[in-house]
């Protein structure tokens, strides 16, 4: 039989000087899912991530992706077997165009060098997949505008042009509609839906009718642990988390 899970952990642990962000974790994260991460503020979601794509070494606990222990891997490796992260802040090149963002992503294919250096034409061989990259996120139109000129929403589309431009398995979104009005959440839960369609999802995120639309499996976590686990109706429902999320938000 084969085995359906792509990531998994157990016993995740990390201690910052006695305080303990995140404490005995177990997650199992399905192929061809769309996984959340949700809890209130504090509860360790962002250091759970950070753990995952090895920029925090963990405490204790270990790591698997793909049946591989990466526990100790570097961020660089991890990246290269296919789980790539996004982060709550854009991470764009705000005077690079639009196209050109993408481009830099999909340049990591060759290797160490420095294209940003190289001719155009070396690195015209990137706008192809950079434009089917773009109307993938519904920027088509946008390609040669400069990053800077983008609204809040269509810098996160682009964010995730960028993410996917190295061919992830498993694409890990740190609150992607953050900070987003309804139209542009809208856009990239409708987003977020159409790439998970050949890929595995693991995404934090606050708002709940996101998840709820979206999520096959949440998993709650409250001061570091794990507290409820299911589909939303399932973990909606749980009394411990609407306890936690009291004052916060209403599940």
């Amino acid at each position: 039989m084969v085995n359906d899970t792509i990531l998994e952990t157990q016993g995740l642990t990390k201690e910052f000087r006695g305080f303990v962000a995140v404490k005995g974790v177990n997650l199992r994260v399905r192929r061809g899912t769309i996984h959340a991460l949700i809890g209130p503020n504090g509860a360790g979601k962002t250091t759970c991530f950070n753990l995952l794509t090895r920029f925090l070494p963990s405490s204790r606990g270990s790591i698997s992706f793909k049946g591989q222990d990466i526990t100790r891997a570097r961020p660089a490796d991890v990246a290269r077997l296919g789980m790539v992260r996004s982060f709550q802040i854009s991470a764009t090149f705000p005077h690079l165009s639009v196209l050109e963002n993408v481009r830099v992503a999909l340049q990591r294919e060759r290797g160490a060098s420095f294209d940003f250096w190289r001719s155009e034409q070396v690195l015209s061989t990137y706008d192809a997949r950079a434009s089917e990259l773009l109307d993938a996120v519904g920027l088509g139109a946008h390609a040669h505008l400069p990053a800077v000129e983008l609204s809040y929403g269509r810098k996160r589309a682009l964010e995730i042009a960028t993410t996917l431009a190295l061919d992830p398995e498993l694409l890990l979104l740190d609150e992607p509609t953050a900070g987003m009005g309804h139209e542009d959440v809208e856009r990239i839960a409708a987003l977020i839906q159409q790439v998970a369609a050949n890929r595995t999802v693991l995404m934090v995120e606050h708002n709940l009718s996101v998840v709820a639309n979206l999520c096959h499996t949440i998993t709650v976590l409250a001061r570091g642990e794990i507290l409820a686990e299911g589909d939303y109706a399932t973990v909606s429902k749980n009394p411990d988390v609407v306890q936690a999320y009291m004052g916060a938000e209403h599940v």
